[in-house]
């Protein structure tokens, strides 16, 4: 016997679909297309829905199937550490990555976390939608990671997780063997780490630092093994002294005088950056998504595709 679901019903699922498609996909312009065509699916095909499994499992099915589809042929996106090695710090490794959608993309926090809930679930999602940990995953064949985040993320046991993949139990369970044997044998800039939650002060500091460009403050919250990437160039840099000597080159030193606003990214407090325009006020540059580890930055992450993500971010092209 058929169910009839109700668009509403449907509507109720769109964040958490929303997160999963990201965290497959690692991107948040694909993660939305599929996400609306999961809807679209859900919606025709909703005559045909028996209530023989609940309604969230039926729509995550859709959106795994969705998601296999878009990887099927597709170069897994990254960040530039994923692709080679460090480089110096010298303006001449500045080269822009030739296709800019293979890039993992930042996305607004409330996009995919729910705004009430269990606090301690809450802050497990918050983080398996850091972006170490999106772009680790994009290194696990496309039905590995959707075994992982199904039973790992969203603690699905695992027969409905095969039920959603249209699978066998152990067949989900060789496949979550093997994505823990890649994710632990994955480089260390590229292996997720336990990150802190981060302090009013401490963010407090880093804007302060930065905006005034103040070498010395600025550099005192940075790790001294933390790496700095800023895609859609691939070049990146590893450790306290490559960065330190890179902030103070021609280039970047024309972000003294910046100003930075607030958005939320990625389940942490990120930075819309916004350099002195050459005509007055100021001009759209990056999107800061940092994370802390020990006190201090241990990913440095700007992202440079501003006509793209500010408007995901609400944040306008220009300040006054």
């Amino acid at each position: 016997m058929s169910v009839t679901v109700p668009e509403h019903d449907l509507e109720l699922h769109r964040r958490e679909l929303t997160g999963y498609c990201y965290r497959m996909l690692g991107s948040a312009f694909e993660a939305d297309d599929a996400v609306q065509e999961t809807m679209l699916r859900a919606w025709r095909g909703s005559d045909g829905f028996e209530g023989r499994s609940s309604l969230r499992s039926w729509l995550y099915r859709i959106a795994t199937n969705v998601c296999l589809d878009m990887l099927r042929g597709e170069k897994r996106r990254a960040l530039p550490m994923d692709l080679g090695p460090s480089s110096p710090p010298v303006e001449a490794h500045l080269r822009p990555w030739p296709a800019e959608d293979n890039w993992v993309t930042p996305i607004a926090t409330e996009s995919v976390l729910p705004e009430h809930g269990d606090p301690a679930e809450i802050a497990a999602l918050r983080d398996s939608v850091r972006l170490a940990f999106v772009t680790a995953l994009q290194h696990l064949p496309a039905r590995q990671r959707a075994s992982l985040i199904l039973c790992e993320v969203l603690r699905l046991p695992a027969a409905e997780a095969a039920a959603i993949l249209e699978s066998s139990v152990a067949s989900v369970n060789s496949a979550l063997q093997r994505a823990r044997a890649t994710l632990a044998t994955l480089p260390s800039e590229q292996r997720p780490r336990a990150v802190d939650e981060v302090n009013a002060d401490l963010l407090s500091r880093y804007v302060d630092a930065f905006q005034r460009y103040d070498m010395t403050a600025l550099l005192d919250l940075i790790h001294e093994d933390a790496v700095m990437t800023m895609p859609p160039f691939e070049m990146w840099l590893r450790g306290l002294r490559d960065i330190a000597t890179w902030m103070v080159l021609p280039g970047p030193s024309k972000c003294a005088d910046s100003r930075l606003v607030p958005v939320q990214a990625n389940g942490v407090t990120a930075w819309g950056q916004y350099r002195p325009a050459p005509d007055g006020g100021y001009e759209a540059w990056g999107l800061h998504v940092h994370e802390f580890t020990g006190g201090k930055i241990s990913r440095y992450t700007i992202f440079l595709d501003v006509d793209r993500l500010f408007p995901r971010f609400g944040l306008p092209a220009r300040l006054p």
